[in-house]
Formats: structure tokens, C-alpha cells, sequence
């Protein structure tokens, strides 16, 4: 066989192995696996494994979904994201802003959010192939957290009728603020306690682990920052398991003081097909078609913040252990997570900002420790569903207040407010509209930012100077919507006066141009001939001049720099 055709056989073979390992990432990783590596994962897939049970079971409670929904929603990422993520540390699962939607999409019908993650997958897998991650550029940082500051506070008051275990509370949230301080007298004292108990314990942890120094000095030091770390960390399993102690041992005694969770469904969720219709409680059939209309514009918006909330993520993490990710490649990982989820009774998910730090600080070293936190769930499912019974739902509500409460970033106001005040403006109606309605209130930020960056896009800044002739500086490019804002300014600066001036435009900032303003040039040159007075470019890019050349202007003169332009008309008016 000839040279180069053996050339041209190992370069397909090169292209067709680095294509494979672009889709599949587990390729490019697990040849390089270490026995040490094993010991990290197996002890990081732990940790966020005990994690994940019970913040799993809460979320469920906040996605208004019984609560072995958030288990079936837990473990088949693990399995899917250490096939097809980039990144080591990202952990999949249920969350309290994908809760938080879902129930604002579904409200308390389980086989509809089962249905409603398939399609969240098939687009988020869609726009994965179609590389479409660039229109999550078009949500702005103060939409963002407008979004995530109203979601923290929604979600954290929404738990406060658990801790004080009233009950027939209405979940628009108004509504919920009222009706759960006019039933504060109908408090139950035990889950009150209880509640109040968990979350002193929580905080307490909390702040005992963002105390721990240096991992120097003597060895008992050592170890007991270690065993605070790792309880600190386990808290939320911890607290959980107390609390169900303490329920199940006053109900053994006959005092059934507190609210609990109640029968749950046992064993492993069925692998089937996520159900195409539903049926009302009077027994009327609704068909797929109206499903989706019923959906509305949840469909778009679910899928979108569960991709900016993981990559986000993702990219954090990447940054912070100096490693890089596919965006691409992410959006693909949790589509298929989605979609593989229905199968098994899960409601939409995304990386999980909490239970991914949790796993980076326990040193996590490859995405397999998450087969170990998937492992961990399934387990729960099989054996623990009893015990799930006499979880109080005050701990519940106490782990999904602490978990949401860092979300109320103050402090990003106060930066805005100091950098840029004119975006507190989507942030603000970001905030505000999302306690109407969740949905409503992305829509309407993204809205507010776009109408924002339109209006800058149609008024650039133009600096006017004098040099005896009159310089223009555009300070951006130029499109069709600038078209009537540089009119004006020409017209009312140099050509609206008498005598009329010479204006050079100063154009080195310019990149962009299109064929209105082409027109509109056009007619200015005629303008300024008729008025026997110079309209000169300068600074112009190559590639702009090529579109001006090809347009064929009349009268058309430019010139390499502004001081070209200056020289050239000062020479023109000591000649007139």
C-alpha cells in the first residue's frame, strides 16, 4: 500500500477517535484511571451522596411532588453526566430553582413533570446539536439574579408553613404570605420546635465549616478539623436523621407531636415511557397537544435556565481547578439526563451549585464519583423508603431554608447600583415579576435587557468636537436603527446652521454597517454636495471600506486617519 494512502487511513482513524471522544468524554479520561483516583471518587460519591437524599426529598416537596420524586429525579444523572460530562466536578440532580419552576409549570401533578423533562431534554439535546448554547448569552447577569434572589425568597417563605405545621395553604405566593400569617394561631408547638431546633443546628454547621483554619499544626488538630469538616458537610443528613429519630420515638410512644411525610411509594421506579396524555379527576382525557398548551412558555424557560444554571456552574468550577469544558458537550449531558429521566419518573434537573462544591472540596477526581452518589440513591429507594415515613417535614422545610438562603445576594444591588444603575432595571422587574410569576418574571427581564440593549444599539454614542472642521466620533457600529439618530445629529451639527460645515466622520470604531445605512449615507453625500460643503471618512476598517467601494456613493472621499482629514480639508479651505 502507498505512502500516502497509509497517511490518509491513520488521519480518518485520528479524526474518527478525537470524534468520538468529543461526544463520548469517559474515552479520553478513563485510560488514564488511577487506584487513587478510585479512593477520591469513592469518598467525594459518599459525601454528596448522603447529601443529595435528603435535599432530594425536600426539592420534591417543592416541586409540589410526593417526595420519592426527588430520589427518582437524583440518581440517573450520576450514571449519564460520567459518560458524557466535561466537567469533574458537576453533579446532576434536583434543585431548588428547577423545583421551583416545575411546580410553577405543573403544579402538583406528578406524570405531567415527568412528561415535562422529556421535552426539557429533547430541546436541551436538540439545541446541543444545533449549537445553540449562544442564546443563553441573551440572559443578562442582573436577569439572572433578579430570577435567583425572588426564587430563594419564594422558596424559603414557602417553607415557613412547614416549620410551623399549618396546613390548606395557598402556593401563590401573595396568597401564601397572607394566609400563612393569618393561621399562625393554628401552629403545631412540636414541629415549631423541632423546626427551630433543625435550623439553629444547620446554621451552626454552616458556619462552624466556613471557620475551619489551616490544615496545619499538631495531628489531633488535624483530625478534629476533619471530623467537624465531614460532619459540617453531612449536615443536612444528619439533621434529617435525628429529626426522624425523634419523630418515630414520640409516635412509638403515642404522642404524634410532629408532621411527617407520610407512605411513600417503596422499591425502584419502573423503567417506562413517560406518559403522552392525563386524566382529571373526572376522569376527562387530556391529549398531548394540550398538555403542551397548558405548558406554555414554562416549555422554553425551564429548558433554558436549567442549561445557564449548569454551565454556570460547570464554568466556576472549571475556572477555580484549572481544567476547561464543552459548553456544547454540557447541554448534551443534561438533555440526555432529561430525557433519560422520564423513563424512570424524574422531573427536570441541572447541576446542583451546593452538592457540586461539596464534591469539588472533597477532592473529587474524575465524574465517576457520581456512579457512587447515583449508587447511593438507588439503595435509599430500595431499603429506606419505610423509614421516609417519619421524616418531619419542619427538618425538610429547615435543609431547603439553608439551602436557599445564600441565594439572597444583597450585595449585588449594592455593586450595580455603584457600577452600573441602569441595570438594576431588569433586575428589579426581574425580581418583582417572578413573585407573580416565575416564568413571567425571566420574560419580562429578558425583555427589559433586550429593549436596553436595542436602545443602545440605536443611540450609539456620537462625540461631536470641533477642529475647525467638525469631527464626529462614532463610538460603535452601524446599523439599520442608527441610521435616523446619526441623521439628526449631521443635520442639526453641520448641515441645519448657517454656514453650513465640513464634517469628518471618525469611523475606526466601527465594525459593522448594512445596507440602510448605505441609503441614508447616499443621501447625506447628495446633502452635503448640494450645500457645497465635505462629508470625509476616516479610520475606516478593510472590510467596511470594501462595502462602501462597492456601493459606488457619490462624492465619496475617505481617508486612512483623522489627521489625514483634518490636512485634507484645511488644505481645501486655504485653497477656497
Amino acid at each position: 500500500m502507498d505512502r500516502p494512502l497509509l497517511e490518509r487511513e491513520s488521519s480518518r482513524r485520528c479524526w474518527s477517535y478525537s470524534t468520538l471522544t468529543s461526544w463520548l468524554p469517559i474515552l479520553s479520561w478513563l485510560p488514564k484511571y488511577k487506584l487513587r483516583y478510585l479512593q477520591m471518587d469513592l469518598l467525594a460519591g459518599l459525601t454528596v451522596g448522603l447529601t443529595t437524599v435528603p435535599q432530594a426529598l425536600a426539592y420534591a416537596e417543592v416541586a409540589g411532588l410526593p417526595v420519592q420524586y426527588g430520589l427518582y429525579s437524583a440518581f440517573m444523572g450520576g450514571f449519564i453526566y460520567t459518560f458524557l460530562g466535561t466537567s469533574k466536578d458537576v453533579t446532576l440532580g434536583p434543585t431548588a430553582i428547577m423545583s421551583l419552576l416545575c411546580f410553577s409549570v405543573v403544579g402538583e401533578q406528578p406524570h405531567r413533570a415527568v412528561l415535562l423533562s422529556l421535552l426539557c431534554g429533547v430541546i436541551q439535546a436538540a439545541m446541543a446539536l444545533l449549537r445553540l448554547g449562544f442564546l443563553l448569552d441573551f440572559i443578562s447577569y442582573p436577569v439572572i439574579k433578579g430570577f435567583t434572589c425572588a426564587a430563594a425568597v419564594t422558596i424559603g417563605f414557602g417553607q415557613v408553613k412547614n416549620i410551623l405545621g399549618i396546613q390548606d395553604v395557598p402556593h401563590q405566593f401573595f396568597l401564601e404570605v397572607y394566609y400563612t400569617f393569618l393561621k399562625i394561631p393554628e401552629a403545631r408547638v412540636g414541629d415549631v420546635v423541632l423546626g427551630l431546633l433543625c435550623l439553629a443546628l444547620l446554621i451552626t454547621l454552616m458556619i462552624m465549616k466556613s471557620h475551619l483554619g489551616s490544615d496545619h499544626g499538631l495531628v489531633y488538630s488535624r483530625f478534629a478539623r476533619k471530623l467537624v469538616w465531614a460532619v459540617a458537610t453531612m449536615r443536612n443528613a444528619l439533621v434529617v436523621m435525628a429529626a426522624t429519630l425523634v419523630a418515630y420515638s414520640w409516635d412509638a410512644c403515642g404522642h404524634p407531636v410532629f408532621t411527617v411525610t407520610g407512605h411513600t411509594a417503596q422499591g425502584l421506579p419502573p423503567f417506562s415511557p413517560p406518559p403522552t396524555s392525563d386524566t382529571t379527576s373526572n376522569g376527562t382525557v387530556v391529549s398531548f397537544t394540550e398538555i403542551i398548551e397548558d405548558f406554555g412558555g414554562g416549555l422554553a424557560v425551564i429548558p433554558l435556565m436549567g442549561l445557564l444554571e449548569s454551565i454556570a456552574i460547570a464554568k466556576a468550577f472549571a475556572s477555580q481547578n484549572n481544567y476547561r469544558i464543552d459548553a456544547n458537550q454540557e447541554l448534551l449531558a443534561i438533555g440526555v439526563t432529561n430525557i433519560m429521566g422520564s423513563f424512570v419518573s424524574a422531573y427536570p434537573v441541572t447541576g446542583s451549585f451546593g452538592r457540586t462544591a461539596v464534591n469539588s472540596q472533597t477532592g473529587v477526581c474524575t465524574p465517576a464519583g457520581g456512579i457512587i452518589t447515583s449508587v447511593i440513591v438507588l439503595l435509599s429507594l430500595a431499603f429506606l423508603m419505610p423509614a421516609f415515613y417519619y421524616i418531619p417535614k419542619a427538618s425538610l422545610a429547615a435543609v431547603i431554608i439553608c439551602a436557599v438562603a445564600p441565594m439572597v445576594d444583597y450585595r449585588v444591588v449594592i455593586n450595580m447600583w455603584r457600577i452600573r444603575r441602569l441595570d438594576l432595571l431588569p433586575f428589579l422587574v426581574t425580581f418583582l415579576l417572578s413573585f407573580w410569576e416565575v416564568q413571567y418574571g425571566i420574560i419580562g427581564g429578558v425583555a427589559v435587557s433586550g429593549a436596553l440593549l436595542l436602545y443602545t444599539t440605536a443611540r450609539p454614542k456620537i462625540k461631536v468636537s470641533d477642529h475647525g472642521v467638525l469631527v464626529m466620533e462614532l463610538s460603535s457600529g452601524l446599523s439599520f436603527p442608527a441610521v435616523e439618530h446619526l441623521s439628526h445629529i449631521i443635520h442639526t451639527h453641520a448641515l441645519q446652521i448657517c454656514p453650513p460645515r465640513s464634517v469628518v466622520l471618525d469611523c475606526h470604531h466601527v465594525s459593522i454597517i448594512d445596507y440602510t445605512v448605505i441609503s441614508e449615507l447616499r443621501d447625506l453625500l447628495r446633502q452635503f454636495k448640494l450645500r457645497t460643503v465635505k462629508l470625509i471618512f476616516s479610520g475606516l476598517q478593510p472590510s467596511i471600506l470594501k462595502v462602501l467601494l462597492a456601493a459606488d456613493l457619490e462624492d465619496f472621499r475617505y481617508t486612512d486617519s483623522l489627521d489625514e482629514a483634518l490636512q485634507m480639508e484645511s488644505v481645501s479651505l486655504i485653497s477656497d
